[in-house]
């Protein structure tokens, strides 16, 4: 195997690893061995002619507390995203049984795919991830505190507690790369526990916008 295709390959581990432990903290069930892979048995299982077999990483995984909630993630094997090859993740998604699906690619994504990402939201919900976003995990970097999004009935406590309306929460927005991990949507809540050295600790609200 070529140099290039074992940077392709590390690059490629890199990613996987975010990818399992971003799904795994949005409370999806994905297992340590899932994550920790080593990077010799990850070259084993994806290289494949010459190249990396980025169609045999793909992988679905169901929500801890909810079953039905199953999510499917895909890693385009084209370097520039067809709508022809967003059509081809949909009809992996409903192989998969799931209604919520990531699709990860490399380099760039065309208009007519992005259109067709954007038309199938009544139907479903997904997300696009550039590899580049997940090389690293963000959110293990020591400056970002720890973010956990709220459910309905905590929002609604939240609420009740400070007399507040939404409009009244700080704002995080949609495109923000936390609230990306966590897959965030409009009018969810995230509570952000940050260290204090006089507190010890103290917790902030930030409404998705």
């Amino acid at each position: 195997m070529s140099l290039d295709n074992d940077r392709e390959l590390a690059r490629l581990w890199r990613v996987s690893k975010t990818v399992h432990e971003m799904i795994r903290d949005r409370g999806y069930e994905v297992a340590d061995y899932e994550i920790n892979t080593r990077f010799e048995d990850f070259k084993d299982l994806y290289s494949g002619g010459g190249g990396v077999d980025r169609g045999r990483m793909n992988f679905h995984a169901d929500h801890a507390e909810d079953r039905s909630n199953r999510i499917y993630i895909h890693f385009c094997p084209e370097k520039n995203v067809s709508k022809a090859a967003m059509k081809t993740f949909i009809t992996s998604l409903d192989a998969a049984g799931a209604k919520r699906g990531i699709i990860v690619w490399s380099e760039k994504m065309s208009p007519a795919a992005k259109k067709t990402l954007l038309e199938m939201q009544s139907e479903y919900h997904l997300e696009d991830f550039p590899e580049s976003d997940l090389l690293v995990n963000i959110t293990k970097h020591v400056l970002v505190p720890k973010h956990t999004i709220m459910t309905s009935q905590e929002k609604t406590e939240l609420i009740k507690r400070y007399r507040l309306k939404d409009t009244q929460l700080p704002r995080i927005m949609v495109t923000d790369p936390v609230a990306r991990y966590y897959g965030m949507r409009r009018g969810q809540v995230m509570r952000i526990e940050r260290s204090s050295e006089t507190a010890g600790r103290y917790i902030t609200y930030r409404i998705c916008m």
